[in-house]
């Protein structure tokens, strides 16, 4: 069994953001120390365009399985590393790593990348030099250069030479907290979880509103969305503040004085003018949802533009385009899947009309909701909004005041 001595870190996008690299750079540092907080020993280091973890005794498995999701990061890999390095070292270390491989590959490829300019042997050379060592002592092993079953890659820098066969990828994106901040309006679906996804891997933090109606909402429909929340949070920073907003006198109000077929479209109009309330107290500067073009009736392109009539803030929808299977693959990959399907509903699947309008307009809505104090249902609803902590481990969860 290999015991590897560092995780070594590689991203691409951040790389081209000029003079603003750094403030990237120490994001995702920041983000990684957050990830990794309860492997106490394990250390974050930088070195110019490279980022390592020095595991100092941690387990990879457990400590990759964690970076892995951090967005930021194109792949990463566990490295060997050779501090006082010489041709010989390098020569062992690399034959020790091929060993250690089973089953023993049959054949292999070196590649060695040479930024210490002081070290004596160009990279083709130590190509040769490398290889050669591994073949003169390794049996039933050849070199094939264009599909090897191992690649093992030599990076010689300054801080010592690092040795890997294993390349795994990350999910790429921004570190989460370098494109501002969104609210996600998180239902107990598939969608929205996906969309909050989407919307962290650009670099945005993100807070939750949820919108429930207690009785005709349960407490384990609740505990399912802070689940979730918790879920996507491993790809940023561990934990993620939810705000429950209580819905259930403005859905009864609307229910018992607006026309049937526009009580989602009315629902969802008083759901953004909520949420907007929220966003400007919690300095959030667009909402984020799972709407997707068409999917159900008040997700058509007039459902859209008539519930968008009630609010200024930008509304991100990473899943407009996609269809439905697309969007159940995400679920699957990110793992918020089976725990969207739990069967507790939340309140945009209780009193649901039998034909809602698919083509509203804002003049309709507007005049259906003037017997509805619009001022004062709003304004109930955030004062009486709870914020709870959730986090990727559920003891963790913690309640805050109202506020």
């Amino acid at each position: 069994m290999v015991q590897y001595d560092d995780i070594l870190i590689r991203y691409g996008e951040m790389a081209l953001k000029g003079k603003n690299r750094g403030m990237f750079e120490k994001q995702l540092a920041d983000n990684i120390r957050r990830g990794i907080h309860d492997f106490p020993k394990a250390k974050v280091e930088t070195a110019y365009g490279r980022m390592y973890v020095a595991l100092n005794g941690e387990p990879y498995d457990g400590v990759a399985e964690r970076i892995k999701k951090i967005f930021g990061i194109t792949s990463l890999s566990p490295t060997k590393r050779v501090e006082n390095f010489t041709l010989e070292s390098i020569q062992e270390a690399s034959l020790s790593l091929m060993k250690d491989i089973d089953p023993a590959p049959k054949t292999f490829k070196v590649e060695v990348k040479r930024t210490n300019k002081r070290f004596p042997h160009r990279s083709m050379e130590m190509n040769h030099l490398v290889g050669g060592f591994i073949l003169k002592n390794m049996d039933g092993i050849k070199v094939d250069v264009h599909q090897p079953e191992v690649l093992l890659k030599v990076e010689i820098r300054n801080e010592g030479a690092f040795l890997t066969c294993v390349n795994v990828p990350g999910f790429g994106g921004l570190p989460v907290g370098t494109g501002g901040k969104a609210m996600l309006l998180l239902s107990g679906g598939i969608d929205s979880p996906v969309a909050g996804w989407l919307t962290m891997k650009r670099g945005m933090r993100i807070e939750g509103i949820h919108f429930e109606s207690p009785p005709f909402t349960s407490e384990r429909a609740r505990q399912k969305v802070l689940d979730l929340a918790g879920i996507i949070s491993e790809y940023g920073t561990g934990e993620m503040r939810v705000h429950m907003v209580p819905f259930t006198e403005i859905q009864t109000e609307i229910r018992q004085k607006c026309p049937e077929h526009y009580l989602i479209t009315i629902m969802r109009r008083f759901m953004m003018r909520i949420a907007e309330a929220i966003a400007k107290k919690q300095k959030a500067l667009a909402l984020s949802t799972g709407e997707s073009l068409g999917q159900v009736a008040s997700q058509t392109i007039e459902s859209m533009h008539t519930i968008n009539n009630v609010t200024n803030y930008p509304i991100l929808r990473p899943l407009v385009t996609m269809d439905k299977s697309e969007i159940m693959q995400i679920a699957h990959k990110i793992g918020t899947y089976e725990t969207s399907i739990l069967p507790f509903e939340d309140c945009c699947t209780i009193f649901v009309p039998k034909s809602p309008v698919t083509r509203p307009t804002v003049e309709k809505a507007s005049e259906f909701e003037r017997v509805l104090d619009i001022e004062r249902l709003v304004q109930d609803a955030v004062e009486r909004t709870e914020v709870v902590k959730a986090s990727s481990k559920k003891e963790e969860q913690e309640q805050f005041d109202l506020f």
